[in-house]
């Protein structure tokens, strides 16, 4: 996305948010719309359920960041509201969550935390649509949180899709192609930062990591940018997220990778363990170079479970489901629908 492009979108942002509001309407006589605070490890946490028909399937996503709410993208995954009952949550220290209990309400935050509130926020899902299960999307670093919820409580779930899928990377591969990317497009800045660097992320300082961070968005230029193409526009037209809602959008951010980076250095996803009593799915952008397809399908082949299925999200790097909803949205009628009838 140019300069003029997100000059167009912070002009036309009245626009286009009550363009997205007529979008999100809802007229079907089972419809279920709740966007409301819920007690959730005990503090306010921010719950949005959306859906055609409050019979159907219900799908949390955990989202990444840390603290990267995924609720601006209602709008865009307006289509599956017909098939699934979506439900996004503002994890301890990210978005409307974050503004509501700022930092001194949110208390410590850790993985393991974030998982406990993820079960929590299922149980009351279920016992507010009236369903046994769910079905879980792992994005990114919620693939982390994910994974220890459906490790914990396979109980609560039909099936788990990862996207976005964090996993482990002995030979540094995620390394060779930020790199690579980098060096493709002439950032000589950027080349140079990753070298010093080196390749064992648990060395880096959060200093670099989030100076890194703003080279690689910019070098991604063959599949839509997860900021300038996703993130950005989304947030600056969501019908739902007023200024201030924003601003605790990036406040979150900060906060809680302070309690979470350290953390994220060193999870090592295989010490949760390798085997899971439900169908496992990954849907994976096929040139994500965040979290690298190869290194996500390597993980993959590891996993015990009674069914599994890896997938390929075309022309797609991170926050595949995002970038390819269509696709993404095929694949979970496909593959992931008939097992919430099953179970």
């Amino acid at each position: 996305m140019s300069k003029k492009n997100i000059l167009s979108d912070i002009i036309f942002r009245k626009y286009n948010q009550l363009k997205n509001k007529k979008k999100l309407e809802i007229n079907t006589s089972n419809k279920i719309v709740e966007n409301q605070y819920v007690n959730i490890g005990g503090i306010e946490q921010w719950i949005s359920i959306r859906g055609e028909d409050f019979n159907n399937p219900a799908l949390l996503f955990i989202h990444g960041g840390p603290a990267s709410t995924y609720t601006i993208f209602s709008p865009l995954l307006r289509s599956w509201e017909k098939y699934f009952t979506i439900v996004h949550w503002d994890q301890r220290g990210a978005g409307k969550t974050f503004g509501k209990n700022k930092e001194r309400g949110s208390g410590l935050i850790s993985f393991k935390r974030l998982a406990q509130d993820g079960i929590e926020v299922t149980d009351y899902i279920c016992k507010r649509l009236g369903h046994p299960k769910i079905i879980l999307i792992g994005s990114s670093l919620g693939s982390l949180i994910s994974t220890i919820m459906i490790k914990e409580r396979p109980d609560l779930f039909f099936a788990y899709v990862g996207t976005d899928q964090n996993a482990p990377d002995p030979k540094f591969i995620s390394y060779q192609l930020q790199l690579n990317t980098l060096k493709e497009v002439g950032d000589t800045k950027g080349v140079q930062l990753i070298e010093k660097m080196g390749p064992d992320f648990s060395k880096w300082s959060r200093k670099d990591y989030d100076e890194l961070n703003k080279h690689i968005i910019k070098s991604i230029d063959k599949v839509p940018n997860m900021i300038m193409d996703l993130i950005f526009p989304y947030m600056i037209s969501s019908p739902d997220h007023k200024i201030r809602d924003l601003i605790n959008i990036f406040k979150g951010m900060d906060y809680s990778l302070n309690y979470l980076f350290d953390e994220l250095r060193t999870f090592d996803i295989r010490e949760v363990g390798m085997k899971f009593d439900l169908p496992f799915f990954v849907f994976q952008g096929d040139t994500d170079i965040l979290t690298p397809t190869e290194t996500a399908k390597a993980y993959f082949n590891e996993i015990d479970a009674p069914h599994k299925e890896f997938v390929l999200i075309k022309q797609a790097g991170h926050l595949a489901c995002f970038a390819r909803p269509n696709q993404f949205l095929e694949e979970l009628n496909k593959r992931v629908m008939p097992w919430c009838n099953t179970n």
